[in-house]
């Protein structure tokens, strides 16, 4: 067993830049590469590949971009990878690989892990009177599914790395499993060690999205933005005991700081007391984060309370078609007549669908992007002369939306003046595809590691369930301010990151100084947040924003429930997975003591 080992982060999403697997490799100091390709669009779109060439359904760039051009360095330097890039088909991703394995005459073994895809019980599904776990909707007509994936965990890859691959290949895995399993193996841990299961899984969850938690998307863009260009792809230190150091290649770009770090460990999670894997319930409220050095990040204090007994299980299904356009209009009172042309667009596509005998769209969307008006809701910034408006509507029919299109570009003539567009062909319809998750036990699946052909069954075994009655939330100290107070905004006080999980979006908001706190608790308050996003929240919601706190970091999450119009490909909207939310937020004003913005220089 390794006393520590050394794991690079080498993609977030499929269709991530290709420089990062040679930049982390030229380190000379890697033990594991791990890649995270999956999303619950990917796998949709994955879906559509297979059924049209089975050999198709994965992420190809996995084998293209990754193994073709690096392979011989790899077998040089005996870096293990480890990729969710099989998608809704490893064992075709598994079977690429090893030819290329064989051209370039290497001696590499290749590991699929299988059992996720429940595809083949749609039927079952359908008829069990299963609900959405979030919004309580029927399962979809079977008909009408693409996939079906439960989130597989960590054991399964760290038996395949047990079995002696160099390579492991899963389909649907949670995103973090890709460096947990890698742990596991190189650690000896085992299914009761859940602190340091929590810990790795927290390194897992800094890692998966690259360059994310190296400067991209980072609140302080200032400071790191002339460096993108030949931006670092993240590294985690990992300690047999746990402990975790985020740092980066040196000499390349972008930064590992307190905020970069606290910003990724934020993204994209509910409850941080209650961040459910398939192998540890994760307690992230106690984490610590600390500089300690340049582009060094420690990290400790992530807690494990046992395991859930079911995996969380996401089935993809149509849901009809959707299809817009972006156009601009500019002069005197631009945002007045973006607003009427999109009424008069919808007005004259009415009458083309009822002409032809067709129903009314399901769903419209204009977002005039300029004047900070969405849905109808605006939040006027005086005369405008230029904007952007975004039209865009949800049909049963994909004749629906053709009327659309083409009603679109033939309003051109009759618009308010001032309106234009970037030229090029007409859109065209797309499949909206939506999401059902629900939990299926863990003793349903059938989970398997196919190593070169020799294949072991394996069974997830929970020795300590997690009891989610035994967590206590967190009460920040919240502080008034009195009459000698300044208002300073949010960004001067915190750094922010934002995300989506379905419908729902997270903003995490991570104090820059523990003196920020109090004045943050007391006027930041869930009221303020869910009236500030109001025109984004479904009306009558009772409980539209929940606030946990982690006084490990000195932060806050915020969680907003049926926010982002369905998200994903299945929402109208500009922003679908609320990626902007957090720089709305920071623009917010606090009240702060003028004693504490003059020490501060805020």
């Amino acid at each position: 067993m390794k006393d520590s080992i050394c794991i690079g982060g080498a993609s977030g999403f499929w269709g991530d830049a290709a420089m990062a697997t040679p930049q982390l490799l030229a380190t000379g100091r890697l033990d594991y590469l791990v890649y995270d390709y999956l999303a619950e669009v990917t796998m949709s779109i994955m879906a559509r590949a297979r059924a049209a060439d089975d050999s198709m359904g994965y992420a190809t760039d996995f084998i293209g971009a990754v193994l073709k051009p690096n392979l011989a360095t790899i077998a040089e330097q005996g870096v293990k990878l480890i990729a969710n890039a099989g998608g809704v088909n490893p064992q075709a991703c598994g079977a690429a690989a090893r030819t290329l394995i064989r051209e370039q005459g290497l001696a590499l073994k290749v590991a699929v892990v299988n059992g996720d895809d429940l595809l083949a019980r749609a039927d079952e599904f359908a008829a069990s009177g299963v609900r959405e776990m979030f919004n309580g909707e029927p399962f979809p007509d079977a008909d009408r599914v693409a996939s079906i994936n439960a989130y597989l965990g960590a054991f399964p890859i760290a038996a395949a790395l047990d079995a002696g691959a160099d390579i492991v290949i899963t389909g649907r895995c949670v995103d973090s499993a890709v460096t947990l399993g890698a742990c596991i193996h190189a650690f000896g841990w085992q299914r009761g060690d859940f602190d340091q299961l929590a810990q790795a899984s927290l390194a897992g969850h800094i890692l998966e999205c690259g360059t994310q938690a190296t400067g991209g998307n980072y609140t302080d863009w200032e400071q790191v933005v002339d460096t993108l260009p030949q931006a670092g792809y993240p590294l985690a230190e990992i300690e047999a005991s746990g402990r975790v150091t985020i740092t980066k290649p040196e000499g390349s770009g972008g930064a590992v700081t307190v905020g970069t770090v606290a910003e990724q460990m934020l993204y994209e999670i509910g409850n941080p007391q209650a961040y459910l894997l398939p192998d540890v319930a994760c307690d992230f409220s106690g984490v610590t984060l600390e500089q300690t050095g340049p582009d060094r990040v420690s990290v400790t204090g992530a807690r494990g309370l046992g395991a859930p007994l079911g995996y969380k299980v996401s089935a993809t299904y149509a849901d009809g078609f959707r299809g817009g356009h972006i156009w601009t209009l500019y002069g005197r009172d631009a945002d007045r007549k973006a607003e009427k042309f999109a009424e008069t667009l919808f007005q004259r596509c009415r009458m083309v669908l009822e002409q032809a005998g067709l129903p009314d769209f399901t769903e419209t969307c204009v977002e005039i992007i300029g004047a900070e008006s969405q849905f109808g809701a605006a939040r006027r910034v005086g005369p405008v002369r230029e904007v952007d408006i975004k039209i865009a509507a949800k049909h049963p029919s994909p004749k629906g939306i053709g009327v659309l299109l083409k009603e679109m570009v033939g309003m051109a003539l009759t618009a308010p003046p001032g309106l234009t567009g970037f030229a090029g062909a007409r859109p065209k319809p797309s499949p909206v595809v939506r999401l059902f998750s629900m939990i299926v036990a863990k003793e349903e699946l059938d989970i398997s590691v196919d190593v070169e052909g020799q294949v072991a069954t394996l069974q997830d075994e929970v020795q300590t369930a997690y009891d989610p009655d035994a967590t206590v939330a967190h009460q920040a100290p919240e502080e008034e301010v009195g009459s000698d107070a300044v208002a300073v905004s949010l960004e001067s006080l915190a750094f922010g990151r934002s995300g989506d999980k379905g419908n729902k979006a997270n903003i995490g908001i991570i104090a820059r100084h523990p003196e920020f706190v109090p004045f943050i608790a007391a006027q930041l308050t869930v009221g303020r947040v869910s009236e500030y996003f109001a025109h984004f929240l479904e009306p009558e919601q009772s409980a539209p924003v929940q606030r946990f706190y982690l006084p490990g970091c000195h932060a806050f999450n915020f969680l907003l429930h049926d926010v982002l119009g369905g998200g994903g490909v299945a929402s109208l909207r500009t922003d679908p997975q609320g990626k902007g939310y957090a720089q709305l937020l920071l623009s917010e004003s606090i009240m702060v003591p003028r004693s504490l913005a003059e020490q501060f220089n805020l």
